[in-house]
């Protein structure tokens, strides 16, 4: 009752009532408590209406956490300098004394963990407004979605979610009293001309146990929109209960020869061309980033988590990027982050068409050729991540079954990685195991000079979902495998590198060449294509791959092309096994399947190098 009262002293009459019709005592609770902690002046509750959705993005222009562009609808803004990415050192499982998930993940001791966080929420928001939003994770009136419920200070947070996810307070009514609904809490903290000061205590703080997570001193939407990697951690721990998947893939369609559409997921680590598959011209998407799969009728089916794209700007242009640029210049509802905007009120980034302003506003303030920090770096013009935020429909190329209740039946799951040595451009797994385990769970990227500093470095990603698990390596794969066996025919896995290189560095595949080697993969799901054999899964045929490249991009595919693509690079594939052994020998719970397909792939290998040397050609599967 005293939790009543001190909501209704912090809310007016209509706000109030909108929490009360939710009829649902954990929403009470739950906001009760924090607004208590957090001491904000005033508690603003977002219905699904449109004055509502209003009222917030409003608050974002009047605020200052955004900022008009000369593009009716578009808006800009700018994180603190030193907050401009996910913050991995200060993300952490609460957890038990004594208890790790794995190696790879940081956690604090769950009681002084609560305790630290508790200190720095403590009246936080005096002097702000606590916004209170709702949402669906996946299409409403849906076996696949989740709920949750955002608190936040941020305006910027609750229009970015606003954009990005499906309205829930509909959904929460039309479900009095569930007590299953993600929670998060996140406050800017103390603002400096605009941006969080206090950036030193920054902490995303993930209580598994309660499906709960803090956020705290930091406004880069990677820490504090909810519902993005944060609810991915709580959905994989969910998944992992009740035998479904939560994953870091795209989710798109893809058409054969006729025209007649199938679809697919994939998983990429960042830098592999994720978004620019999710894209490709021609086919239509459901998803860039998160997907839920789950069984049914028989059928492995699935669902974007999103409405929306969070992406990574810099490099979008009009050639590559076609609809994607026509959407970003186009009137409508965007947000851009941390790019360059000119006097005139528009947006600059790295690798825009056309000149660079000599002056204007970033992240840093304002800006002109040549300005440093305080350490006397260069400050470039536009963060290289910086991003825009964008509903999927609008864009052109949306699938007519983004908001399909049912999700879509999912043909095949794809793994790319950037690869210069090992694998080919597109291969099929041998079966389910091999392709989890082979293919997936040994997912490697190699880092780029332009992003690290130091180039060809591998890094271990498996599924693309390493930053984001809350089980152990051991278990997730483990949930993979089983999966599999659950549909009435588990769908086909594939392999993709664009990134294959000659012995002079050069690569060996053309930027759209992409769009023939998902071309196969389609025709190959539905059994329209014939394949090779080999030791590591079933490549294409170079007659159909010639077909398809004039079919598809109109441009030669010479033979010589094919063998210097796909012959089998026997000595690398098995130093991919030495160094996959090496990490999962030294964990914990790993099925012994896992090795065993790691064992039974390092044969096959051994077996070929013997007959046929370090180099195979394509054909020489093909003889007797």
């Amino acid at each position: 009752m005293q939790s009543q009262d001190m909501l209704k002293n912090k809310m007016d009459a209509e706000n109030y009532g909108k929490l009360r019709d939710l009829k649902n005592p954990k929403v009470l609770e739950f906001v009760s408590e924090y607004a208590a902690l957090m001491e904000p002046d005033k508690i603003f509750v977002r219905t699904d209406s449109e004055e509502d959705r209003k009222y917030i993005r409003e608050r974002t222009l009047a605020l200052g956490e955004e900022k008009a562009l000369a593009v009716n609808g578009h808006t800009v803004h700018f994180d603190g300098y030193r907050d401009q990415a996910r913050d991995k050192k200060n993300t952490r499982y609460l957890m038990p004394k004594g208890a790790k998930i794995s190696y790879y993940v940081n956690t604090v001791e769950r009681e002084s963990g609560i305790r630290e966080i508790g200190e720095i929420l403590r009246g936080i928001m005096c002097g702000k407004e606590m916004f209170v939003c709702f949402f669906c994770l996946g299409p409403a009136d849906s076996p696949f979605s989740l709920y949750a419920v955002q608190i936040t200070d941020s305006s910027y947070v609750a229009h970015s979610e606003d954009i990005l996810y499906r309205a829930g307070y509909e959904q929460f009514r039309n479900n009095p009293g569930t007590d299953q609904f993600f929670r998060f809490v996140h406050s800017a903290g103390v603002l400096e001309n605009g941006v969080s000061k206090n950036v030193d205590q920054r902490r995303v703080y993930i209580d598994l146990e309660n499906e709960l997570v803090y956020s705290a001193n930091t406004q880069y939407a990677g820490n504090t929109v909810g519902l993005k990697k944060l609810a991915l951690r709580l959905a994989i721990q969910k998944a992992s209960r009740e035998g479904w998947l939560a994953e870091h893939m795209f989710l798109m369609s893809i058409s054969d020869l006729d025209g007649e559409k199938a679809y697919f997921s994939g998983a990429y680590p960042s830098m592999c061309g994720k978004t620019s598959t999710a894209m490709l011209p021609g086919e239509t998407i459901v998803g860039d980033d998160i997907a839920y799969l789950r069984v049914r009728d028989g059928e492995v089916r699935g669902v974007n988590v999103e409405r929306g794209i969070f992406g990574i700007i810099k490099d979008v242009n009009a050639d590559d990027d076609p609809i994607l640029y026509k959407a970003l210049t186009s009137e409508g509802e965007r947000i851009f982050s941390n790019v360059l905007v000119d006097p005139e009120g528009t947006p600059y980034w790295m690798g825009k068409p056309g000149e660079m302003p000599h002056k204007g506003e970033n992240f840093y303030g304002q800006w002109f050729p040549g300005k440093a920090d305080e350490q006397g770096q260069e400050i470039p013009p536009s963060h290289k991540n910086a991003r825009y935020t964008i509903r999927l429909k609008d864009l052109e190329n949306v699938d007519e079954n983004l908001e399909n209740p049912d999700g879509v039946k999912v043909s095949g799951l794809i793994y790319g990685g950037r690869d210069s040595d090992t694998w080919v451009p597109v291969e099929q797994a041998l079966s389910w195991e091999q392709g989890i385990c082979i293919k997936a769970a040994s997912l490697e990227s190699e880092t780029t000079a332009a992003t690290l500093g130091q180039e060809g470095v591998r890094v271990f990603n498996p599924m693309s979902n390493m930053d984001f698990l809350s089980v152990s390596l051991g278990k997730y794969v483990k949930m993979n495998l089983e999966f599999g066996g659950k549909p009435d025919q588990a769908p086909m896995i594939f392999s993709v590198n664009y990134f294959l290189r000659d012995k002079e560095g050069r690569f060996l595949n053309a930027i759209h060449d992409k769009r023939v080697w998902l071309k196969w993969v389609r025709l190959r799901s539905s059994g329209k294509a014939d394949a090779i054999l080999t030791p590591t899964g079933y490549i294409p045929l170079y007659e159909d791959l010639k077909k398809l490249f004039q079919q598809v991009l109109k441009k030669e595919f010479s033979r010589d092309d094919y063998r210097r693509q796909f012959s089998l690079r026997v000595k690398e594939n098995l130093a991919k096994i030495e160094r996959i052994r090496n990490i999962y020998v030294n964990l914990k719970d790993i099925p012994a399947r896992f090795f065993q397909e790691l064992d039974a792939q390092e044969q096959r290998l051994q077996d070929c190098l013997r007959q046929h040397g370090e180099l195979v050609a394509p054909e020489e599967f093909l003889k007797k």
